[in-house]
């Protein structure tokens, strides 16, 4: 089995490390492909930096790794690597993404904007099984109870039909004999930190960051986790729900949703598309020469 591993935290971090010797010690095929740089709070933004039109690799890999095992930084956000890779983009199209492991926890509706999850949850919607898995610290202190509970949890994915699900995983920072376990948790209402805005004013709006307390809602992923238990949620990538919706007709016979045979409702982007159909896709990322942050139209 082929198995890529990356993150947001970039290709320095050493939970690439963990992840990618979970897989090896099972026996996969691993290659590490992680962001240059720090690209937390990217969700899944395709975004990149280029040269003439191309992504940029960079020779950079993560602490500790075997140097049997194929690594290298991209200059691109971790849901661009997840998507990409679907296309064979990496020398191989991965049977599964393992994303991680973040420096600090994924929790609560909040995950909505983690590149971590969002890289997981970029493989999951081209058909990919993923995981992404966070340690409850900005400085972990106790990679050994990570790489225990990530064994734990790689085994399950690869034993379960997940479908297009994710399987976050999150994991406190502490010693192995204080785990409590691993538990499953539903999300939590936002997550581990909020922010809200302090002040407006002109030109400048000003915000502040709180810790989120888990006290009010038992058998959540930030309250568990708060408690010394690992915890595993699934989450599905993003699929449509018209559960109750109902629509205006436009001529008075036929629905908005309808539209004609052949003709798009709607003509949303003239710039680049990239397809997730079963072909490359075509769509070059351009942006300016050198280094320009450039995003494509999906």
């Amino acid at each position: 089995m082929r198995v890529l591993v990356t993150n947001d935290d970039g290709i320095d971090s050493r939970g690439l490390t963990i992840l990618a010797q979970t897989a090896i010690d099972a026996g996969h095929e691993v290659a590490v492909v992680a962001p240059h740089r720090q690209y937390s709070g990217a969700s899944a933004a395709l975004t990149a930096q280029e040269e003439n039109g191309h992504l940029v690799f960079v020779e950079k890999r993560p602490p500790g790794l075997a140097a049997e095992v194929r690594a290298f930084g991209v200059k691109a956000a971790p849901g661009l690597i997840g998507f990409v890779a679907s296309f064979e983009a990496f020398g191989f199209r991965p049977d599964v993404v393992l994303s991680g492991i973040n420096l600090g926890a994924n929790t609560g509706r909040a995950i909505l904007h983690s590149g971590t999850v969002g890289a997981a949850l970029s493989a999951a919607s081209h058909g990919i099984r993923a995981m992404a898995v966070s340690i409850a610290s900005g400085d972990p202190q106790h990679w050994q109870t990570a790489r225990n509970v990530t064994d734990e949890a790689f085994a399950w994915l690869l034993d379960n039909d997940v479908d297009d699900r994710v399987l976050n995983v999150n994991v406190p920072d502490v010693a192995p004999d204080r785990l409590r376990g691993i538990r499953p948790a539903g999300l939590a209402s936002f997550g581990a930190v909020q922010a809200r805005v302090k002040e407006l004013g002109t030109g400048y709006v000003q915000l502040t960051y709180t810790g989120v307390e888990g006290e009010d809602e038992p058998g959540t992923d930030h309250y568990l986790l708060a408690r010394g238990w690992a915890t595993m949620t699934m989450l599905r990538a993003p699929v449509a729900d018209d559960t109750g919706l109902t629509l205006p007709r436009v001529d008075g016979t036929q629905s908005a949703a309808e539209g004609h045979e052949g003709e798009p409702l709607v003509d949303v982007s003239s710039g680049t598309v990239m397809s997730s159909g079963s072909d490359a896709p075509t769509g070059e990322i351009k942006g300016e020469e050198g280094d320009g942050e450039v995003g494509t139209s999906v």
